[in-house]
Formats: C-alpha cells, structure tokens, sequence
C-alpha cells in the first residue's frame, strides 16, 4: 500500500461502493476519503465549513471527480482548484460516465489531469479503477515534495 491519501469524490453509491472496493482489491492506497457533492468537495480540498480541522493537512495525491455532482458540479470545482496557488497543481482526474464530446473538452481545458468514462460493466470498471490507482498513486510522482501542490 502507498502511503498517500485520495479524494474520491461522488454522489452515486454505486459507483462509491464500486470505485472503493476495485481501489482496496488493488491495495494503492491506505486512505481514500469520499465526498458526495462539489461544494463538500470545496470544503476538503480547502479546509472549510466541515473540514476546517483539517486546513494544513497534505492535499490528496490525486482527486477523482465526478462531472454530473450536487450543488456545484465537477466541471466548476475544478475551475475552482485551478484558480487556486494551494490547488493548482493536484491531480483531477475526470472519472465519469459522461461520453460526451463537450464534456471532454471543458475538462481539459478547465485543467483536467485525465478523462475517464466509467465503463458500464462491473469487471471491466473495477480493472479502469485499479489501474488508475496504480499510476497515479504508485507511479505518478507528485507535484510537490511533501504532497502540497502550492
């Protein structure tokens, strides 16, 4: 197991129970914490309202973040983190079931690290998941020395 944190953030409990069994099974990480819309997602990465206690925290090694979320969506978070100095360089990786064109497109140029569709079966969303675990928290280096992205 590596000794980074990841940010799951989604509001399907389906696809949380999915993403977290397929990142345990795989053994990338000791702790993957889960917010279920944008503005909780907000909160975290910045210690705010319920996650103020954890304001000077190490940001996660990487985010993975739903388009399709509850009071602010994925695509306006990570605007939001890339206006950020704290933010700017975390990894987003856009995990979605969203195969639109548009989408796609406002992610990367919004400042998404990487867009993934959530594949439809379990097997082979479980093996997306997994591998996506490996290379961003076992192979991909971080942006800064102590997992701060400032």
């Amino acid at each position: 197991m590596i000794d980074r944190k990841l940010l799951l953030v989604e509001d399907d409990p389906q696809d949380e129970a999915l993403t977290l069994r397929a990142l345990k099974k795989a053994g990338v990480c000791n702790w993957i914490d889960v917010v279920r819309d944008g503005q909780q997602a907000l909160d975290y990465l910045f210690g705010e309202g319920e996650f103020t206690e954890q304001a000077n925290e190490p940001l996660p090694a990487v985010v993975l973040l739903d388009i399709g979320l509850p009071k602010i969506s994925g695509l306006e978070v990570l605007a939001r983190l890339r206006e950020n100095k704290r933010t700017r360089l975390l990894p987003v990786v856009m995990l979605t079931s969203s195969d639109e064109p548009e989408d796609r497109l406002r992610s990367y140029r919004s400042g998404a690290n990487s867009y993934v569709r959530k594949p439809v079966g379990f097997a082979e969303f479980a093996a997306t998941v997994a591998q996506l675990g490996v290379y961003w928290m076992a192979t991909n280096q971080p942006g800064h020395e102590d997992g701060h992205a400032n």
